[in-house]
């Protein structure tokens, strides 16, 4: 089985993407086409940009079932709407109103299972997209793209997840920002997590929120610094009170973030970049193998 590396953040903005599409560089150097990464990050998936010469391979689309209520044989009793736990049929017997919410629906089935008129069948609705890029005739990049107006980014994430190759030896997950249900869903079978973070007051406040989600969750993981050299040492300061593993420290670079506004980060990597990532990278295979 693959080994599974999520590179989460508990905000957005202090680097992931760059360290994900970085990570996978400088792991390929050493396993070739073995190592595959994922865009999780479905509401904004942006790694693409960094992989100017990926083809698209093909896509497939991210359907959710949705219950549809056929007001003819149905007779208002409202068991539907009170067997579902997520508010999302409304049943107004006076008007004979019955309406399914689908931004609220989570495709349990408990209201199919509530009617006892057969009024409910379950149609299939579009939630998004799942690109497959490859280079050299190999799938390297995954990437789970809403639908524009979706609120299921839980469910694109988990579908995204399930097209991982079983002959990969490493896969990496980019995951979205923040500590909310699709960064739950992200993380939720992964073997370790990368935390990327920044020595800045917002950087350690929402890191703290991301560090306290893990330990509930009773998953391993590590701390990379990113830009380092700014803000302060607050962040140094709690990591080693926490005697949380700093796995690497990024430094600032401006040609580096010129690199990726323009979006060439792996065309031409600083060497002091390349240094701390080949670093990096060594401990984890490592760890991969232990």
């Amino acid at each position: 089985m693959p080994y599974k590396i999520a590179i989460a953040s508990g905000k957005g903005g202090t680097g992931k993407t760059s360290v994900s599409v970085s990570m996978q560089h400088f792991i390929r150097k050493q396993f070739t086409n073995q190592v595959q990464l994922i865009d999780c990050d479905v509401e904004e998936p942006n790694d693409i940009l960094f992989f100017p010469n990926a083809k698209k391979k093909n896509s497939k689309i991210i359907t959710q079932r949705v219950p549809k209520i056929d007001k003819n044989q149905c007779n208002f009793c409202k068991k539907c709407a009170d067997y579902c736990e997520f508010n999302a049929i409304s049943i107004i017997p006076s008007i004979k109103m019955a309406k399914v919410n689908s931004s609220l629906c989570h495709s349990c089935g408990a209201c199919l299972v509530a009617c006892e008129q057969s009024a409910i069948k379950e149609t299939e609705q579009p939630i998004g997209l799942m690109n497959f890029y490859h280079e050299k005739n190999h799938i390297n990049l995954i990437e789970g793209e809403l639908k524009i107006g979706s609120a299921m980014q839980t469910l694109v994430i988990k579908e995204v997840k399930k097209q991982a190759s079983k002959q990969s030896q490493i896969i990496l997950y980019d995951a979205p920002p923040g500590t909310s249900c699709p960064v739950v869903e992200t993380i939720s079978d992964v073997d370790f997590i990368i935390l990327v973070s920044e020595p800045t007051p917002f950087g350690l406040h929402d890191l703290k929120l991301m560090v306290e989600l893990l330990k509930e969750l009773q998953k391993p993981y590590s701390v990379i610094i990113n830009k380092a050299g700014i803000g302060n040492r607050d962040i140094y300061t709690y990591l080693k009170q926490e005697q949380i593993e700093i796995l690497g420290e990024i430094p600032f670079d401006q040609e580096y973030a010129t690199n990726y506004a323009n979006g060439s980060l792996l065309k031409t990597i600083p060497q002091k970049i390349s240094k701390e990532f080949e670093i990096i990278t060594d401990k984890l295979i490592k760890r991969v193998y232990a």
